[in-house]
């Protein structure tokens, strides 16, 4: 079993940042696929990015070039760097591990961009 614990959600103005964190219950070694995803009210979850052995990284269209998700292997985590926050970033955002080919999902941590 694996657990996933997000953090750094919260409310911003547009054209502002967040770094949202998980924390995996285990080594983050043992995780080949991770990622984040969001899910905004009425709309189905999408994929924001992934990380894939480390380093390979693939991101939504709609966020390329403002968000960078890595990993840091020292405390364990994943991260998503969020800058230029748009309104239709509005969303609660979700970490993703694969494990043993099994998807594990975190609680969730709500991400509002408004003025």
């Amino acid at each position: 079993q694996v657990q996933l614990v997000e953090s750094g959600g919260g409310l911003v103005q547009p054209g502002g940042s967040l770094r949202l964190s998980c924390a995996p219950s285990r080594s983050i070694f043992s995780f080949n696929d991770m990622g984040w995803y969001r899910q905004a009210p009425g709309k189905e979850r999408e994929l924001v990015a992934r990380i894939i052995a480390g380093s390979m990284t693939n991101y939504a269209d709609s966020v390329k070039g403002r968000f960078t998700i890595s990993r840091d292997n020292a405390n364990n985590t994943v991260n998503l760097q969020m800058n230029n926050l748009k309104p239709e970033d509005t969303a609660v955002y979700y970490c993703n591990v694969l494990w043993h080919f099994r998807s594990y999902w975190g609680q969730g941590t709500q991400v509002t961009v408004s003025s």
